[in-house]
């Protein structure tokens, strides 16, 4: 085996969760923080990587409650995409707020916590983000390389 085949088979992405979460007609979005590794200053749904072991509602609730500090409930499935810019599978949903107040964590890349308009984001928008807002618009589920 040459070796760039050899170090094209060890790039295999990485599952990823993301979440809209929804309450009172709004959904919540933060901006990503100069720290983060990728998407600074973009805003962003809470999501992150998912651990061994865990299922994809477990993922979405840990990673919501580490950014963010709340609960969410009535976790559905939004959309998969394969993001290959940032080498991740995106396992996309949407739920509901639970209970707690958004809050900004120093060891987090995600904060400034607001409640918008689905149709008055900010932007711009991280790419896992308005991957997103698209499948809920639109209706589409499967997102191919980008």
């Amino acid at each position: 085996m040459n070796s760039e085949i050899k170090n094209e088979s060890k790039k295999r992405p990485i599952a990823v969760v993301g979440a809209m979460i929804f309450k009172e007609g709004k959904v919540l979005i933060g901006k990503r923080k100069e720290t983060a590794s990728h998407g600074k200053s973009e805003y962003s749904f809470p999501g992150g990587h998912m651990e061994f072991g865990e299922s994809f509602e477990e993922a979405i609730k840990r990673e919501t409650f580490e950014e963010a500090g709340i609960k969410i409930k009535d976790i559905k499935f939004s959309c998969v995409a394969n993001i290959d810019i940032y080498n991740k599978v995106l396992i996309g949903v949407t739920a509901n707020w639970d209970k707690g107040e958004p809050q900004t964590f120093i060891n987090e890349n995600i904060g400034d916590w607001q409640w918008l308009d689905i149709n008055n984001l900010p932007s711009p928008l991280f790419y896992p983000t308005a991957v997103l807002v698209d499948s809920y618009k639109s209706g589409k589920n499967y997102y191919d390389k980008k």
